[in-house]
């Protein structure tokens, strides 16, 4: 008994932390039934009224590698831009309120699974597409 108890710990030990990004629940709103080739990286960030836009700086892989993939001013609270699959992505974004700096940074790597059996058609579905830059607290 004790035996088939260490086995199952260990198979569900190995399920947890298999390479394979384990997506358990997916959108199927967000699904496509083609292979998509680019994901969309969305921004989330926050508008403040009376202070200027923020500069969003998205870096290719990590913020130290200081690889510039594109600079811009959004609009809006929430914005996208277009990326390859499979390759990390980092954003930084500076605010100044109050004449005070104030940096978020996030990173994501989109990836894309096949999904057969949670909607009502198999499709794509992109994960890990989201980068939250908004401010958790100003002091």
């Amino acid at each position: 008994m004790r035996i088939t108890i260490k086995y199952l710990l260990l198979i569900v030990l190995i399920f947890c932390f298999s390479c394979e990004k384990q997506v358990l629940f997916v959108n199927c709103s967000d699904c496509t039934s083609g292979e998509p080739l680019n994901a969309n990286l969305k921004i989330k960030i926050d508008i403040y009224k009376g202070v200027s836009a923020p500069v969003i700086n998205i870096y290719e892989g990590n913020l130290e590698d200081s690889v510039l993939y594109q600079t811009y001013k959004p609009i809006d609270a929430e914005t996208s831009v277009t990326v390859t699959l499979n390759k990390k992505y980092t954003a930084t974004v500076s605010y100044f309120i109050s004449n005070k700096q104030y940096i978020a940074i996030d990173s994501a790597t989109p990836g894309v699974v096949y999904n057969k059996d949670q909607c009502d058609n198999p499709c794509y579905y992109i994960y890990n597409n989201v980068l939250d830059l908004r401010l958790k607290y100003t002091k």
